[in-house]
């Protein structure tokens, strides 16, 4: 039952594109009842094909909760919320990213081995809501003399054609500096659509929040189901 209420929360905002409703107080009675939307659900196995290392076979062994809900009652979730669904074409994104933790800056891209696991948590992020994202090679920003101390103050000019060679449709900018006094990162992201300039601020979570927080704010715009606060969580 905690399963189907977490996704639950997570299939109304990949539906539709509303960030805002992570955490959101209004979704406690349907989250209590989630089990009445649900059609289908399945486990899969992470361990599948390994070994069994206890004498159960099961304590030790993860699974992925995958939960079908009811598109009609999705919807009517949403419109009692003022909301609606994201039907329309949802655009590529291309994300730069950087990081900064200490004397380390650098950016995140799709073929670096220092940004392996933000390069994961991007691409996670990216799906679970709903987006299409696209990361820079390191090739890319050497060409273009982008590098993590120099992204933030990157003119967009200068991103366009790296995120157009990946037949990107919008750009997205983020930087992520560590603070020791909140042990979590402080974010900042903007982006510019229909000619408007968005900024938004997170701080204190960890890199895979931010992300989803990131890329969640981006489908907020794209979708039309609110503007984001340029105000901090």
């Amino acid at each position: 039952m905690l399963g189907f209420a977490a996704c639950l929360e997570d299939v109304l905002i990949k539906v539709s594109g509303a960030q805002k409703l992570s955490g959101d107080r209004r979704l406690a009675p349907y989250k209590a009842k989630a089990k009445s939307f649900v059609t289908s659900f399945s486990y899969r196995d992470q361990f599948f094909g390994k070994p069994i290392r206890d004498e159960q076979g099961t304590r030790d062994r993860p699974y992925d909760l995958t939960v079908d809900f009811e598109e009609s009652k999705i919807d009517g979730i949403l419109g009692m919320l003022g909301l609606k669904p994201w039907l329309s074409h949802r655009p590529v994104l291309a994300v730069f990213v950087a990081m900064e933790q200490g004397p380390r800056k650098y950016v995140v891209t799709i073929d670096g081995a220092q940004s392996d696991l933000q390069r994961d948590a991007l691409l996670a992020a990216a799906d679970k809501r709903g987006m299409l994202i696209v990361l820079p090679g390191e090739a890319a920003l050497t060409k273009s003399n982008i590098t993590g101390e120099t992204l933030e103050a990157s003119p967009l000019s200068a991103l366009a054609p790296i995120a157009a060679e990946q037949d990107a449709e919008a750009v997205l900018t983020g930087r992520l500096v560590w603070d020791d006094q909140q042990l979590g990162w402080a974010t900042q992201w903007k982006m510019e659509w229909s000619g408007r300039a968005h900024r938004w601020q997170v701080r204190g979570v960890t890199f895979d929040e931010a992300f989803r927080r990131g890329i969640g704010g981006a489908a907020q715009v794209f979708s039309g189901n609110g503007d984001l606060s340029s105000k901090g969580d």
